[in-house]
């Protein structure tokens, strides 16, 4: 009766015990040449630095100096184009950043929960198929001693 069922274990299961989730910092690492991976590293250099509440608060104190001079043109279209183009875009810039990166370690600490939730699963499902083997091999010694009375 134990042969009616082999279990195959799949080979995501070996690789998922050498692999991680992967994380967005995981994926600013690689490259394949000096150039990309130079390029990757001042990325990630300028958004650490530009990304910040305190860069958005330099870019807001730079854009108000020339508030005065947009205001004095009495020019509406000025002074529009200082709110859009001076304040908005460079103080915009670093809070949308910070958001993206709180958003990213968001995403990382998801991705984790994920992966420690499949391996319980998965870990659950083996134990479920040892339990049934033990079962098999039970009830194969009930099937014999019935067949030998």
């Amino acid at each position: 009766m134990s042969n009616i069922f082999t279990p195959v274990i799949h080979p995501r299961i070996d690789l998922r015990r050498k692999e991680k989730p992967v994380k967005v910092a995981d994926l600013m690492r690689g490259g394949n040449t000096p150039i990309t991976r130079f390029n990757t590293w001042l990325a990630v250099k300028v958004t650490s630095g530009v990304g910040t509440m305190w860069c958005a608060y330099a870019f807001a104190a730079l854009a108000l100096v020339s508030l005065p001079a947009a205001i004095t043109s009495g020019n509406p279209v000025v002074l529009v184009s200082w709110i859009s183009q001076t304040f908005l875009q460079l103080v915009l810039l670093s809070i949308i950043i910070v958001g993206q990166n709180v958003l990213a370690t968001a995403s990382d600490k998801r991705a984790e929960a994920t992966y420690e939730d499949a391996d319980a699963v998965l870990h659950t499902a083996l134990q479920i198929q040892d339990h049934l083997a033990a079962q098999d091999a039970e009830i194969e010694k009930i099937m014999s001693r019935l067949k030998a009375t």
